[in-house]
């Protein structure tokens, strides 16, 4: 199937591409922002400079809990470096994280950004790591100078920084709007995307309706109608498809197989529609053309021109010529099997014939006589079928008795009792024939859905 290449395209094909390169950019940015959020946490991880950019846009900001709980861990961490574990300042800090870690635990300050799985990740190694049970006296034990003192505070600080901290530094808190929805401002990296692809629908549309001036404005929007996607502030994950049409016409992206399958699967079921339709269709007619008569009329009162080389003459000589010279010889042996069969049963029937059985010297004769009888009966009517073929006398009388047949059978089915009854009968099958081809159409689209 040849390529189609729009004219816009063929014609000012560097433009294209650029446009295709913005485009694509655009898609990039686009899925990005989707997803975001579930990469958040390894954007964190790897490119925190991303995260401090990128966040603002989302309207996410560190969640005041959790960022009050890691500033009071930096400033007692700060305190048992300069004044030492024991100190009564240490004392009390530690006491504050204690209660403010119950307080996460009741509060779970995660839920809004569904990470409360983060927390329970948390509580898990927590209580790993101090051997207790409950979360809650897990992290009184953690925060604890004994705990600290006896366990190493330098260990158990490096592991909390190192474990503990990234955990809690993947919450936040989003903004909410005037109507209650998340604050997302990727609009504003959106809109020149928007104006430029707005720019150049504009110009397409032009261009297609000085070339089409029989168009009226909305069929000539409907030349272009993928690329309306581009223009929409929502359902931007739709922009994939104009994209892919564009890289498709600058020859960047195939979409030959994905085309032809389309094709494929629409010409499938606009053929097996039409069938159906037209099928329906031919067997109302037969219907209705019964119904009135007419086809039976036609059938009955066809007739075959009296012409040597008539086709139907020709066909139907050549089927007797078929059945006599080539089919009769191949089952020549069942015939003399059926014939043995009946003669035998009939003769089985005379008493002259179970006496002779019994007489010794001639107890298989009567097999022999039926054997040769049914032998010669076959060849006899094989003979007389082919001379009668070949007797033009034969051949004259089998014409006429064929003519007589047809005029007599004609005579008896236009009787009223027979054309009603032959009537009913074809239009209940053709009406079965109908019910039955719907069906099954029916049928092969709830097995393609």
């Amino acid at each position: 199937m040849p390529k189609f290449i729009p004219y816009f395209e063929r014609n000012h094909l560097l433009r294209e591409r650029l446009i295709a390169s913005i485009a694509i950019i655009n898609l990039v940015l686009v899925f990005f922002n989707l997803s975001y959020l579930y990469g958040r946490d390894f954007y964190l991880q790897t490119i925190p400079s991303l995260v401090q950019l990128y966040d603002p846009i989302k309207g996410i900001k560190p969640q005041p809990e959790t960022e009050n709980y890691l500033e009071r861990i930096e400033a007692t961490e700060a305190k048992i470096a300069a004044e030492g574990l024991r100190s009564q300042t240490v004392e009390s800090e530690l006491a504050n994280l204690r209660q403010l870690s119950l307080q996460i635990i009741e509060d779970n300050p995660f839920a809004v950004a569904n990470k409360s799985s983060t927390l329970e990740k948390i509580k898990n190694e927590i209580r790993q790591r101090t051997g207790k049970i409950d979360a809650r006296e897990a992290f009184n034990t953690f925060w604890s100078q004994d705990y600290l003192q006896n366990a190493g505070w330098q260990e158990e600080l490096a592991f909390w920084n190192l474990q503990i901290r990234p955990f809690i530094q993947t919450n936040y808190y989003r903004e909410i709007g005037r109507f209650g929805s998340f604050i997302d401002r990727f609009w504003l990296l959106d809109l020149p995307f928007i104006l430029i692809f707005a720019i150049d629908f504009w110009t397409r549309i032009l261009s297609i309706k000085r070339r089409h001036r029989e168009l009226s404005w909305t069929e000539t929007i409907l030349r272009r109608w993928y690329d309306i996607f581009l223009l929409l502030p929502f359902w931007r994950a739709w922009r994939v498809l104009p994209v892919a049409i564009r890289l498709y016409h600058v020859n960047w992206f195939d979409l030959e197989p994905v085309r032809a399958e389309i094709h494929r699967d629409i010409l499938i079921g606009l053929t097996a529609e039409l069938t159906e339709m037209v099928g329906i269709e031919v067997i109302e007619q037969m219907q209705l053309s019964i119904q009135n008569g007419k086809a039976l009329r036609d059938l009955l009162e066809f007739n075959v021109p009296a012409n040597d080389n008539n086709e139907v003459n020709a066909i139907a000589t050549r089927v007797i010529n078929v059945s006599v010279y080539d089919v009769l010889p191949q089952v020549q042996a069942d015939i003399e099997n059926l014939l043995h069969h009946s003669i035998n049963r009939t003769l089985t029937q005379l008493p002259a014939y179970q006496h002779l059985k019994h007489i010794p010297g001639l107890n298989n004769l009567p097999n022999q006589l039926t054997e040769n009888l049914a032998k010669s009966l076959s060849d006899l009517a094989y003979d007389n079928l082919t001379n009668l073929i070949e007797d033009p006398v034969a051949a004259e009388i089998t014409s006429r008795l064929g003519h007589n047949f047809r005029d007599a059978l004609k005579r008896e089915l236009f009787s009223d009792r027979n054309i009603r009854e032959i009537k009913f009968l074809l239009i209940n099958l053709l009406e079965e024939i109908k019910i039955n081809t719907m069906i099954e159409e029916e049928q092969k689209l709830l097995s393609a859905n």
